[in-house]
């Protein structure tokens, strides 16, 4: 019986990644397609619409975008809308939290400031796996973060969350290594590590 559960377990843990990466992308493209096919079907002639072509016009749009965003007159005009966003309340919040989380690990910012590091514990040796997310404070209130010191985002494994810790710069030890690459690893607690990762 234990060697048939033992047989069960590999096959469940086998089979549950592939689903639930199957099941992401079915809602993916479902949800693309109920939110730009409707739209696309009005402004097309009846019974030329395709199911997929919802998701084709949605990854045209951002493409699109992509390259406006690097006309200057564009970012400039984006610029102004987003601080018009940044004064509204409730939307203040939600978009400055997911602007900030995606541009982490999107490569466009400071590459000194995102560095992967590891922090080791006071009194142990043990060490904990981290991004140095800030290097200055001097637009912050003071008390903040010290002279010297450097914020660091510690993220747990198995979910989303974790911790900012502010410490001194030579207690951090830096990791040649992505952001990519340190949070898949961090994020599967190193099961997921291979030599070719890292």
């Amino acid at each position: 019986m234990k060697y048939l559960g033992r047989i069960f377990l590999t096959g469940v843990l086998t089979v549950l990644p592939v689903l639930a990466t199957v099941y992401l992308l079915i809602w993916l493209f479902t949800t693309a397609e109920s939110f730009l096919g409707k739209p696309l079907q009005w402004l097309i002639p009846e019974g030329f619409y395709r199911a997929g072509m919802g998701l084709v016009v949605g990854m045209a749009v951002i493409f699109a975008v992509g390259i406006l965003m690097r006309a200057y007159i564009v970012r400039r005009l984006f610029q102004f809308t987003e601080k018009l966003l940044l004064q509204l309340p409730l939307i203040k919040t939600i978009y400055a939290a997911l602007r900030d989380f995606f541009g982490l690990f999107a490569g466009q910012d400071d590459q000194v400031a995102l560095q992967v590091v590891t922090v080791r514990l006071p009194g142990s040796d043990m060490r904990l796996m981290g991004f140095v997310t800030r290097d200055h404070f001097s637009d912050l209130p003071d008390g903040v973060a010290k002279e010297g010191e450097v914020a660091v985002y510690l993220p747990m494994s198995y979910q989303i969350g974790g911790y900012t810790v502010f410490m001194p710069r030579s207690q951090i030890t830096p990791i040649a290594m992505s952001r990519e690459q340190a949070m898949r690893f961090v994020l599967t607690a190193g099961l997921r590590a291979k030599p070719s990762d890292t």
